[in-house]
């Protein structure tokens, strides 16, 4: 499965389509998060946003890793595996490994702001690890609207798009609980160090059990059409 995975973000990177979100990264950067923060509750409230900024770019660059590999690689690559879930949690792998590093390149500004700005480590543990689980959440919407699951470009995208959209309208009103806690972490990271990090064992039982949600509903459905 690791080398499945490698394989998967070395026909990414050489593909080149990592520049499509590291594009949009920079925007973020320079429009959003470039400005230094003026206080603590400031950079806290920073980490908030990125998390709601990057959950789409997060879910797209899974969505692009997962297809790049075409449809008779991917055969093969099933063909090869002892399992046939490997390629699928080899593709999963690969995806938020990408993410991850995409997570690094966009947060690497908030937190040297936090740690000119005194944010305390419970904070920037609570920011972190925020981002670490909506990467994860994100993740597996992408692969939900990958070529494996939806397999028209156009339908794809439109189901990408309107996945985003409808996580964050679902996370503002009263069924908020079927979706990531979009408003929730924004306002509790813009409510300051204490509250970030007070509200993060909650926000992130509700992030990790929607990731297990649509995660297995995403394995069983991939386990049928293998």
């Amino acid at each position: 499965m690791i080398a499945l995975a490698r394989f998967q973000v070395s026909g990414y990177l050489r593909s080149l389509r990592v520049l499509q979100p590291l594009i949009v990264i920079f925007l973020i950067l320079a429009l959003v998060l470039f400005q230094p923060p003026a206080n603590a509750k400031l950079a806290a409230g920073a980490f908030g946003d990125a998390a709601a900024f990057m959950f789409p770019v997060w879910a797209w660059a899974a969505r692009a890793l997962l297809d790049t590999q075409p449809d008779e690689q991917r055969a093969l690559s099933a063909t090869a595996a002892r399992h046939p879930l490997t390629p699928a949690f080899a593709g999963l792998l690969a995806a938020y490994a990408v993410n991850v590093g995409l997570g690094v390149a966009t947060l690497a500004l908030p937190t040297i702001h936090g740690l000119s700005r005194g944010l305390d480590g419970a904070a920037m543990a609570a920011g972190l690890g925020l981002n670490l689980l909506v990467a994860a959440a994100a993740t597996f919407l992408g692969a939900w609207t990958s070529r494996a699951i939806i397999p028209d470009p156009g339908a794809s995208l439109l189901a990408l798009l309107g996945g985003a959209a409808a996580a964050l309208l679902l996370s503002i009103g009263p069924l908020s609980w079927l979706s990531v806690p979009m408003v929730a972490w924004i306002r509790a990271a813009h409510g300051g160090p204490s509250e970030l990090a007070g509200a993060f064992p909650g926000l992130a039982v509700h992030i990790a059990l929607w990731t297990a949600v649509i995660g297995v509903a995403y394995v069983l459905i991939r386990r049928t059409r293998s």
